[in-house]
């Protein structure tokens, strides 16, 4: 019997896990099956199973890991471009998370809704991580008071999320640029503390 490196196990189910997120982001909770989890893996219906119990702890462990990696990305971008990390990170969220494979878009915009529908435990998990995220970017607000930076937060977020949800529907490209650009604007505003926006 083939023994497996260390770590092996964590690995392949980080792989399943990446693979189960751009499987529910492109075709949604209802529309991909475990077959379908585990072809877009590349791993057999019973390598799946290893590692879930069910589609639905499978989609509980992608919404997780997405918004871990959305966390991540904030962190990065505020420890490369210091004060200035903002309008990159704003730049990037409705450039190229506005026009990538939706299978590699932000979780958060393409699978909110569905954990909406989604039972007690993903829904759980979903806000403690979405809290990790706000958390995140709150840390990176200049002015006013812990509070407000958190408000500010929770008002970017949905602000971007909302904004890459309409861009994506829309068909005509010069629209879906406005509405990226009408935001970013006030994301931007609302971000360093301009209510104006």
């Amino acid at each position: 019997m083939a023994r497996y490196a260390p770590g092996h196990k964590e690995e392949s189910r980080a792989r399943i896990v990446d693979a189960a997120g751009r499987g529910f982001r492109k075709q949604g909770y209802g529309g991909i099956g475990v077959d379908g989890l585990a072809r877009e893996a590349g791993v057999t219906h019973g390598a799946f199973y290893g590692h879930f119990s069910s589609k639905s702890d499978a989609f509980e462990a992608a919404i997780v890991a997405g918004l871990e990696q959305l966390r991540g990305g904030i962190e990065i971008l505020r420890a490369e471009h210091g004060a200035g990390w903002l309008p990159a990170f704003v730049a990037f969220y409705l450039g190229y998370k506005r026009t990538c494979e939706l299978g590699d878009a932000c979780t958060l915009p393409s699978l909110s809704p569905e954990v909406e529908r989604a039972g007690a435990s993903a829904r759980s998990a979903y806000q403690v991580a979405l809290l990790g995220v706000v958390e995140a970017l709150a840390a990176g607000l200049a002015g006013g008071t812990d509070a407000e930076r958190h408000a500010r937060a929770w008002a970017l977020l949905a602000m971007l999320a909302g904004g890459v949800t309409m861009a994506r529907a829309i068909p005509e490209p010069a629209v879906a640029e406005k509405i990226a650009a009408t935001i970013q604007a006030a994301a931007i505003r609302i971000a360093n503390g301009d209510d104006s926006a």
